[in-house]
């Protein structure tokens, strides 16, 4: 079984397209074997998720830190929790657990946390692929800020091809099949 981290919103947005393909992602997810490994919430798309992959099947294995299990965020019905200190520790044990990341639709911790999950790539810690889920178009400014990076020389274009941004779960799977890890950075 493969397991996939998901990063994504404690809120549901405001477009209700965000919840339908929320819910499509983990019936797909189910339905190829993925384990969903993400923060352990039951709000927002968060908690949407966690509920379809169980119901279609699949496990949910949620990391939380302590100062947000004492909120009472946490899911109850998943099939694991992980309790861990702080948001630095959450964010390690979710890269080790998971085989590859991908965003859905969230704010700016979402953001933070694929944005490290990315660089990480860059640099070694992990060899899996990166996925923005970019359903509605959510994605494309950062899509067009990653151009810019190569534009500006701050990104390879090698480096670029391996941050996958798409809203079809076909193109993602395919991406997956083929994800070639970059090569770890060398600094001159």
């Amino acid at each position: 079984m493969k397991k996939m981290a998901v990063y994504c919103g404690a809120s549901l947005g405001n477009k209700e397209i965000y919840k339908e393909q929320t819910k499509e992602l983990g019936q797909w997810m189910s339905q190829n074997d993925y384990d969903l490994v993400y923060g352990g919430g039951n709000v927002g798309l968060m908690g949407i998720l966690a509920d379809t992959v169980i119901e279609n099947g699949g496990k949910a294995i949620g990391v939380m830190p302590t100062f947000l299990l004492e909120r009472e965020l946490a899911h109850q019905n998943i099939t694991e929790m992980h309790i861990v200190s702080d948001m630095h520790e959450r964010k390690r044990k979710m890269i080790d657990l998971a085989d590859c990341y991908l965003a859905l639709p969230g704010g700016p911790g979402t953001l933070e946390e694929i944005s490290e999950v990315v660089s990480w790539g860059r640099v070694g810690e992990h060899q899996n692929p990166c996925i923005f889920f970019n359903v509605d178009g959510y994605y494309d400014l950062l899509a067009d800020f990653f151009d810019k990076m190569v534009l500006d020389g701050f990104l390879t274009k090698e480096d670029r091809s391996k941050i996958f941004f798409s809203d079809s779960l076909d193109e993602i799977q395919q991406f997956i099949d083929a994800f070639i890890p970059p090569a770890v950075r060398q600094y001159k």
